[in-house]
């Protein structure tokens, strides 16, 4: 997410690196530099314009802050302005004072408005909601199929109802009943599905406004394919004009996204950005934080965002157990590894997680080797360590050649797959070891931070 912005404009903080002063001669440059950055990112040149325009006003003949370099000072001015043109706080969803509470979803054909029906769906049983799915989409069979397969997924409620004449007036009929259904059957959120469109014509605009009479939603979502890049933008404030949408959902976040999307569509609509899709599973929708995202943007990372998923997939009590056996020298058995590997994949996309860290700094390292990560990997680790006996599991060192080539073949692997994984272990088994020494806490316990 954002990687190529993100880069671009690490590129452009050099060349204010050594500067005593922000001045207009070592401005100029800098300030080149992240309007080229920005307008490759596919970002609205009427954005950028402003965004330029404000931190030159803000950065030029100002003296640099003692604790902060010119660069540093460029970073934090030009944070201040991303925040500001995504929003300072957090859109929150606004529910219904009497239940149920209507969502609409609105968009072009193949945005992933079906998906993102589903996933908010998810999203919301997961705080505890009970939503109800629904597809008005009358025109598309697959549609309703599409939103039906979704809906067994998640283990939601969806109201499929009966498909006369492909019509307004079926899809009145069809929202109605829908909704009277939330009612009967207490559910307090409706997801309608909408019918989407190639292109935004009169039809598809009267039908939109005809639910928006009908159902009086509290929420109109627009949902947006982020890798459109302006072409998204420019919809989204054409259903704005018609619709008065209530915010944006930005889908496949996790492609190759220039970010000029996200960059644009609440200063072009003026509506907030609420959630952002980041992968194909139905748990990859995030609530959409602007401060969280321009860190990201900046190359600073999401460590909250990684900590908040962490939070909620990671079994606390096992990973407490698994790390005090480790350390306290009772052994990191090859269980406690595959257990490990298991409490990560629950966390989502590796890639996702590892973009989530600093660009700079440290993880500099990690972040350039995001793109190059197997995701598959992970599964034939576990299938090597399903193939072995529990006795082998908890005592590696019995591993012997015929151990070894029985494994490759019960995991479908190489012996070489089984001999990296096995010098990984003891790589792995050999730092918690030194970690748990006393000599190792006393050394750490002596270290000073620079400064302190």
């Amino acid at each position: 997410m954002f990687e190529n912005l993100s880069e671009k404009l690490q590129r452009a903080f050099k060349t204010l690196r050594g500067e005593a002063t922000l001045n207009e001669e070592n401005m100029q440059e800098a300030l080149r530099a992240i309007r080229l950055a920005l307008l490759e990112a596919d970002v609205n040149f009427k954005v950028v314009k402003q965004l330029i325009d404000h931190i030159q006003e803000k950065a030029v003949g100002q003296q640099v802050a003692t604790a902060l370099s010119p660069a540093e000072q460029v970073i934090k001015i030009l944070r201040d302005e991303l925040i500001e043109i995504l929003g300072r706080d957090t859109a929150k969803v606004k529910f219904a004072s009497q239940p149920p509470t209507v969502v609409l979803m609105a968009g072009l054909q193949g945005s992933g408005k079906t998906t993102t029906s589903g996933k908010l769906a998810n999203w919301l049983k997961q705080g505890g909601h009970r939503p109800l799915l629904v597809s008005v989409d009358v025109y598309r069979p697959a549609a309703r199929e599409q939103l039906k397969v979704v809906a067994q997924a998640i283990k939601a409620n969806i109201y499929e109802g009966e498909v006369g004449e492909a019509n307004t007036a079926t899809v009145e009929r069809l929202a109605k009943e829908a909704r009277r259904e939330a009612i009967n059957t207490g559910s307090d959120v409706l997801i309608v599905d909408t019918a989407g469109r190639l292109h935004i014509d009169d039809q598809l605009m009267d039908e939109m406004q005809s639910l928006k009479r009908l159902l009086n939603p509290q929420e109109i979502l627009f949902v947006a394919d982020a890798m459109t890049g302006q072409d998204a933008v420019n919809s989204a404030d054409e259903f704005h004009k018609k619709l008065s949408l209530t915010g944006v959902v930005l889908t496949k976040m996790d492609g190759d996204a220039r970010g000029g999307a996200a960059l644009s569509i609440r200063q072009v609509t003026g509506q907030p950005i609420k959630f952002i899709g980041v992968g194909e599973k139905y748990d990859a929708l995030e609530p959409f934080h602007p401060d969280r995202i321009v860190s990201r943007i900046l190359g600073m990372g999401d460590i909250l965002s990684l900590i908040e998923k962490a939070e909620q997939n990671v079994d606390k009590k096992k990973a407490q157990e698994m790390a005090s056996r480790a350390l306290t020298g009772d052994g990191f058995s090859l269980e406690d590894f595959r257990d490990q590997l298991r409490q990560l994949k629950k966390m989502g996309s590796i890639q996702n997680l590892m973009g989530m860290l600093p660009s700079v700094g440290p993880f500099a390292g990690i972040q350039k080797h995001a793109d190059k990560v197997d995701e598959k990997q992970l599964s034939r680790v576990e299938a090597i360590i399903n193939s072995m006996t529990q006795h082998e599991r908890l005592h590696h060192e019995v591993m012997n050649g015929s151990r070894r080539k029985r494994i490759a073949r019960g995991s479908g692997t190489s012996v070489q797959e089984v001999n990296n994984l096995l010098r990984q272990y003891a790589q792995m088994r050999k730092m918690f070891k030194q970690i748990g020494k006393p000599s190792f806490a006393r050394r750490m316990a002596g270290m000073r931070m620079p400064g302190m």
